[in-house]
């Protein structure tokens, strides 16, 4: 198995990440940012968890990147909204009709009006630079994995199937191909390795360090679907007669669940998507025996333990 990246990419997605909080604001706002991205969940979580309000915890150098933007775009609306509560406690306390029985006659004022038109838009601007580049990494794996070959990635296609489940094809790895069912509650033996509504037949294995290639369609004549894993930061339609392309990379090993996000019909929700991480070495074995035998190769993989599923990850 040649697919594969430097190993160090999960540490220099994590110093990236930091490099751009600090490019973002500022030392002294930066440190907030870095303070505030410890509410993204336990460490290791790969899936939803009840009361959690912010983003999963990152699993890709492209999820890194959108944690980033976030906390720095959090960082800036916040002190947006405490400037204009600011203005506004001091109009109410300063302009108040006790204070002021006469009330001013002024109609306008070029210089307030000119500031509040100009740094809106250098607001913007700035949001929209970061903005822009994520945008680009999320279609372009240079932009975001150090020393990337496009000649050593691994390609997989995934096909969402009118019947409601997904199917995988290995055009890398000979014949490999499969259908990935949602196991149903009866079917559920070991609900702590086994999540509710997550956990399929077969999950999508993939190496890690390895820039995965993604080819994402529909059935054809079948209805559209999306394919999505929010940890490792993609989201992309899945559409009959039409092949889009999105990429990941996934860091460490472990379980990842995602879900069909399309919201037309109740069905979508019953499409779930895991992907097992595991080592390089462990995919080759894996594949050469999916080859022909693929329950054979999924008993080659570790289970997840009871404390990873828990916690959503490995």
């Amino acid at each position: 198995m040649d697919a594969r990246v430097s190993d160090g990419a999960g540490r220099w997605a994590k110093e990236r990440s930091v490099k751009q909080a600090l490019s973002w604001l500022g030392g002294s706002t930066a440190l907030a940012v870095l303070g505030m991205s410890g509410f993204a969940g336990p460490a290791l979580a790969t899936q939803p968890k009840p009361w959690e309000i912010n983003l999963q915890p990152a699993g890709s150098p492209i999820m890194e990147m959108i944690h980033s933007f976030n906390n720095g775009l959090l960082i800036v609306v916040t002190l947006i909204v405490l400037l204009v509560l600011a203005l506004l406690v001091v109009v109410m306390i300063r302009f108040n009709e006790r204070r002021n029985p006469e009330p001013s006659k002024t109609s306008h004022n070029t210089l307030i009006e000119v500031i509040w038109t100009v740094v809106p838009i250098l607001i913007l601007v700035g949001i929209a630079v970061p903005s822009f580049s994520l945008l680009i990494a999320q279609h372009d794996p240079a932009r975001a994995v150090p020393n990337y070959d496009p000649e050593k990635t691994l390609t997989i296609k995934a096909t969402g199937m009118a019947a409601w489940y997904w199917t995988y094809d290995y055009p890398d790895n000979g014949d490999i191909s499969f259908g990935s069912f949602m196991l149903t509650d009866d079917q559920i033996t070991d609900p702590k390795t086994q999540p509710r509504l997550l956990a399929v037949d077969n999950n999508m294995v993939v190496p890690t360090g390895t820039v995965i290639r993604m080819l994402v369609t529909a059935e054809p004549l079948g209805i559209i679907h999306s394919f999505a894993v929010p940890s490792l930061g993609f989201k992309i339609d899945a559409i009959p007669g039409r092949l889009n392309e999105t990429w990941f990379l996934v860091e460490r090993e472990g379980m990842y669940y995602g879900q069909c996000s399309e919201l037309c019909g109740r069905n979508h929700a019953f499409m779930p998507i895991a992907i097992q991480a595991v080592s390089p070495e462990k995919y080759a074995e894996w594949a050469k025996t999916a080859e022909t035998d693929l329950d054979a190769a999924y008993k080659l993989l570790p289970p997840p333990a009871a404390e990873d599923a828990a916690a959503g990850g490995a």
